[in-house]
C-alpha cells in the first residue's frame, strides 16, 4: 500500500472511533484509547508519514 493510502486508512479509521466515542452512551475511555494508538502507532504507518513529510518539505 503507498504512503498516501496508509495514512488515509488510518486517519479513516481513528474518524470512525472517534464517532463511536462521540456516541451519547458510556464508554470504556481506556479502550478507544488503546484502539487509537494500536491504529496510529503502527511501524510501518509512521514509516510512511515520515517519508510523506520529507516529501512535502522538499516542495518548499
Amino acid at each position: 500500500m503507498a504512503d498516501q493510502q496508509l495514512a488515509l486508512q488510518a486517519v479513516s479509521d481513528a474518524q470512525c472511533i472517534l464517532e463511536e466515542y462521540l456516541e451519547p452512551r458510556p464508554h470504556n475511555n481506556e479502550r478507544i484509547l488503546d484502539r487509537l494508538v494500536d491504529i496510529l502507532a503502527r511501524p510501518e504507518l509512521l514509516v510512511a508519514v515520515e517519508r510523506l513529510k520529507r516529501g512535502s518539505q522538499a516542495d518548499w
